[in-house]
């Protein structure tokens, strides 16, 4: 049954089978069929996009989920919004689960805010409308000249726990690090639960060691500043020992994240929270990237499950961990593109929801 007025086309912009399958889940919600487009890879890897359809006058939706070769996920998304663009589409809003480069979204010593350059490109394409979900930093939204609906995952999540962990009444909310305290507080203000926080674990800020800044000038220079004048030296940071601050002895310890993609970290405090007594251990975050051998450290470690949403396809890192579980969030996704093609509010999907969520 067809949930939405005429003039709609979604278009899924990967050319990895595997990540087309959200878009079809959020086409078969609202009762349409996926537009007809080809999106394929040139022998020299150049992206070829052709839109097989007319979208003349139309609303149309990309969706667009992030797959192992994040650039050409980029250049996917790109082709296909300007291609829409230049046939005349009344508007473009792009579906963006999962944000690609979103954690370069502060200045790191002489590096660059990539997430910026992302936005600009994207707005630059033809993009009139994002949707996305769980931004890693939700400043990231100030970085679009064009409206953002940050959407979350948190709702999908707290019934995964409620439905799927049977004591769930006896477990604390986990942060790793202070930096992902306001998040576990969310959580565990919602369940009615405790709260830990893992702190002195490793951080992942870059080494100052390395930066040009301490090398000397090459010329000397004089006047700069007055012989008298003395600028003080910050404290340098000295990382304390590995505590839990909060009680976790004979409790199911929920360790909740944005993103979980190098699980180094996960299960470092893992195995804190089981030698401080946690008899059982989830993971629970929005964006399951898994790189590299992230199943295999997931299934050696003191984890007993990680539950991630599909923003992101990860079918093959299930086949290789059995304890990664999924949760769909096609269902949030489908509405939020309904209530936009049809002129409704979005304040509906953003019920109860914080500044700090």
């Amino acid at each position: 049954m067809n949930h939405t007025k005429g003039g709609l086309v979604i278009f899924t912009a990967n050319s990895h089978p595997s990540s087309r399958e959200l878009g079809k889940r959020i086409a078969e919600r609202l009762g349409v069929e996926l537009g007809k487009v080809q999106v394929y890879q040139e022998a020299n890897r150049e992206t070829r996009v052709q839109i097989q359809e007319s979208v003349r006058g139309k609303d149309v939706f990309v969706i667009q989920t992030v797959s192992k070769d994040v650039n050409t996920t980029i250049m996917e998304m790109l082709i296909m919004v300007y291609a829409c663009r230049t046939s005349c589409a009344r508007s473009i809003t792009g579906v963006l689960p999962y944000f690609p480069y979103s954690k370069q979204c502060k200045m790191r010593k002489r590096g660059s805010i990539v997430s910026k350059l992302i936005a600009s490109m994207v707005c630059k394409a033809g993009l009139t409308h994002l949707i996305t979900m769980d931004l890693h930093q939700k400043e990231i939204q100030g970085f679009f000249n064009i409206p953002v609906d940050n959407l979350r995952a948190s709702p999908f999540l707290l019934q995964y726990i409620q439905e799927e962990i049977p004591d769930y009444r006896n477990a604390v909310i986990v942060a790793k690090s202070p930096a992902s305290a306001k998040r576990a507080q969310s959580f565990a203000e919602r369940l009615r639960l405790g709260i830990a926080v893992i702190h002195g674990e490793a951080q992942d800020a870059e080494s100052d060691q390395v930066d040009g800044r301490h090398s000397p000038p090459t010329v000397k220079t004089t006047g700069a500043i007055h012989p008298s004048m003395e600028i003080p030296l910050l404290i340098p940071k000295e990382k304390p020992p590995i505590t839990v601050v909060g009680d976790v002895g004979g409790r199911i310890a929920i360790i909740v994240d944005d993103i979980i993609d190098d699980v180094d970290s996960f299960v470092a405090a893992a195995e804190t929270l089981k030698e401080r007594g946690a008899y059982k251990i989830f993971v629970m975050a929005t964006h399951g990237l898994l790189s590299s051998d992230a199943p295999r450290f997931i299934e050696e470690s003191a984890i007993d499950e990680v539950v991630v949403t599909n923003t992101i396809p990860h079918e093959l890192q299930k086949l290789q961990c059995p304890k990664i579980k999924t949760v769909d969030i096609s269902m949030i996704l489908s509405e939020a593109i309904r209530r936009i093609h049809n002129g409704e509010s979005m304040s509906y999907l953003f019920r109860n929801i914080g500044v700090d969520d």
